[in-house]
């Protein structure tokens, strides 16, 4: 466990009170520094004496917010903020209070949310959030959202924003940058220099100034009592995707007796070393300079394993990180975009095996209320496998994918679906050819899951040697056969739990969660519904959310409702901005007494007109639709989607999946205004 503060700051923690803060900062000495509170929450209070702002309980209950707004920031090349903080209350709350900080870009409707805590603590703590380069000026936001129990507060002690990356630190400053100390009984990492003298041995002067009042980080085997003892100094963990090259300087009073490993250290616990010490200079700063890629969040970690008491010391100063690799032919850039596969418009880098079986086949299917179509658009191509058709029992086809260079690791998902299948196992398969094909692996299968229904599925792979990845179908049998079909590839860097870590872009909702800040509307007599799996009625409604196959979505249940009846859901206020924005969602109309979905803009002001943008009505498909609406509105205002009940049960709508983006929609491929019916002459025609 990570102390609050490093073994010599245990102490109440005084950073420094600097009146010429960057513009930004904040230590709440005599006011809030041009941060401003949104007038529609909570207050945030200022203790003048003790000079920190907080809200709790007494102003306020639980699940209340408290929002303050910093002025208007200038883009740097990139920034850090530094944010001491303390949460208070119960440590067995079930609803904990939480300090969120967000990002607002100008310009654009929605709060990058950057970081997040609801760790109790009966001190200050530090969080260091990186602020990527941006070209838009841009305010932070500072959110409290009080829990359960009488007495939840959350306090800021101090913000400060300054140039560089999170990272890097010199150890000049109280806060020590975030860094921190894993306990060990015996031995430890220590702030040297300055006015510090309780070290028994002799200490160097610091790096950064060449002075004895200059700071640095050292730790001393004289308090080491086992073999072996170990030392970690850990970072704080980054936020944002970042790479390049770490370099810090280090000295050390003798070579032998102890050993120095820098380590990258992810959320799940997993350690990989990055860099060993293997010779320097002693009673000398040493620099070391390693390459790092940190695309999801990580720690690193400065360790250091004593062999005895007699080891010496080792010191560390000045950690800095720039984006550029240390050495060039190390710097090795995955595009993870070539790797990846939609199948729209081809089929990208992967190719058949039609040595055995009928092989895969590139296809699409209209509209139509038999067969689902693609998982990207509904509209789209897709890969097929029809195995039902072999000529031969103990069929297998073969689909090559992307080639992976070794010794990395890869996230691989995909998005698959089975019609007509008895014995599902091993219908699909993932191997990974190593060695020119000589060795083989399978790394996933298919044992058992719903029919008709795009399922996403994912496989961290990590290989010393180059590989290939390969879907196979196989048919065991010639009357257990049936088609497999897979879409929407995509390689990502890093383990799959990993990546998930990482905050989720703004405006997007898949429902998995909660409703994402869609509300019903009061008015409407019947309401939408957050579900999983398929929908009571038959014949009507999906069998599964498109995101995962597995997850939820939100629909009207038209068993609930008569003939004509509305639901209504509402998302929060946008922000006004200038230029084209991109709403992009699924939809779901099946069943023969579908009646209508709508999408409306609604203006705040010139009492709250509302604008049609989009509609469907009749059955569309059996399939999840993608909807793509472009508009353009200057004013605050909020979407609305209203689903109409038609002339039968068999009515039920559905939506997943919704996502704004600022711009025009980079594909338009249907009108913003658009209406269409489902009733067609080749609406049940299935094309291949």
């Amino acid at each position: 466990m990570l102390l609050p503060c490093l073994l010599l700051l245990c102490q109440a923690l005084q950073p420094a009170r600097a009146a010429d803060l960057a513009r930004g900062s904040c230590a709440f000495e005599d006011d809030t520094c041009a941060y401003t509170p949104d007038f529609s929450s909570l207050p945030w209070m200022l203790n003048e004496e003790a000079h920190y702002i907080f809200v709790d309980t007494s102003v306020g209950d639980q699940g209340e917010r408290a929002i303050l707004l910093s002025p208007d920031l200038k883009p740097e090349e990139w920034a850090c903020v530094r944010l001491v903080y303390q949460i208070a209350g119960s440590d067995i709350s079930v609803d904990p209070s939480r300090l969120n900080l967000y990002l607002r870009p100008l310009g654009e409707s929605f709060d990058h949310l950057l970081w997040s805590s609801k760790e109790y603590s009966d001190s200050w703590l530090i969080a260091s959030i990186d602020l990527r380069n941006t070209t838009h000026k841009y305010k932070i936001l500072l959110e409290g959202v009080l829990g359960d129990g009488p007495v939840a507060s959350i306090a800021i002690y101090e913000i400060k924003v300054t140039t560089g990356y999170c990272i890097q630190c010199d150890f000049e400053e109280n806060h020590l940058c975030g860094y921190m100390n894993r306990w060990n009984p015996n031995v430890n990492w220590f702030v040297g220099g300055g006015n510090i003298r309780n070290s028994q041995s002799v200490l160097p002067r610091d790096h950064t100034l060449n002075s004895k009042m200059g700071h640095y980080m050292y730790v001393d085997s004289v308090y080491v009592k086992h073999f072996q003892e170990v030392a970690q100094l850990v970072s704080p963990l980054t936020n944002t995707p970042m790479s390049g090259c770490l370099s810090f300087y280090y000295q050390l009073e003798r070579m032998s007796g102890h050993v120095f490993t820098l380590y990258t250290r992810d959320t799940n616990g997993f350690y990989e070393e990055i860099w060993k010490m293997e010779h320097g200079m002693t009673n000398h700063w040493n620099l070391a300079e390693v390459d790092i890629t940190a695309l999801y969040p990580l720690e690193v970690v400065f360790e250091v394993a004593f062999n005895g008491a007699h080891a010496g010391y080792v010191a560390i100063d000045d950690i800095s990180f720039s984006p550029e690799y240390c050495h060039i032919k190390t710097g090795f850039a995955f595009d993870a975009e070539e790797e990846s596969c939609n199948f729209e418009e081809d089929m990208c880098k992967f190719h058949q095996d039609r040595k055995a079986g009928s092989g895969w086949s590139r296809v699409k299917v209209k509209p139509n209320a038999y067969r689902t179509g693609d998982h990207t658009t509904g509209l789209g191509y897709f890969m097929l496998a029809n195995t039902r058709y072999s000529s031969q029992p103990g069929y297998f086809g073969r689909l090559y994918g992307p080639s992976l260079p070794g010794n990395m690791q890869y996230c691989l998902r995909f998005y698959y679906a089975l019609y007509g299948f008895l014995q599902m196992s091993d219908a699909l398969a993932v191997y990974i050819f190593e060695e020119n094909h000589v060795v083989q692996e399978k790394v996933w299968s298919v044992l058992n899951s719903p029919q008709g229904v795009w399922i996403r599925a994912e496989v961290t792979i990590q290989k010393p040697m180059p590989c290939q990845v390969v879907f196979v179908s196989l048919c065991k049998s010639l009357w257990d056969c049936g088609l497999v079909a897979l879409d929407d590839v995509t390689v990502k860097l890093g383990d799959c739990h990993n990546i998930d870590r990482l905050s989720s872009p703004p405006g997007e909702c898949d429902f998995d969660r909660n409703e994402c800040e869609f509300s019903q509307e009061k008015a409407s007599k019947t309401s939408w519904h957050r579900r999983r799996g398929d929908t009571p009625t038959s014949y009507t409604g999906p069998k599964g959310d498109h995101t995962t196959g597995v997850g939820y979505y939100m629909y009207i249940e038209a068993s609930n409702m008569v003939y004509g009846h509305k639901s209504r859901l509402v998302s929060k206020t946008l922000r006004a901005i200038t230029g084209k924005q991109c709403l992009s969602f699924f939809y779901h109309m099946y069943g023969t007494g579908t009646g209508l979905l709508n999408v409306y803009l609604r203006k705040e002001g010139g009492g709250h007109k509302e604008t049609m943008l989009w509609r469907r009505r009749g059955e569309q498909s059996i399939t999840w639709l993608r909807g793509l609406i472009e508009y353009e509105c200057d004013k605050h205002h909020q979407i609305i989607f209203e689903a109409i009940r038609g002339v039968s049960i068999r009515s039920d709508i559905a939506i997943d999946d919704v996502m704004f983006r600022n711009g025009p929609c980079e594909e338009m491929r249907e009108s913003v205004t658009y209406i269409s019916s489902g009733y067609s002459e080749d609406f049940n025609e299935i094309e291949y």
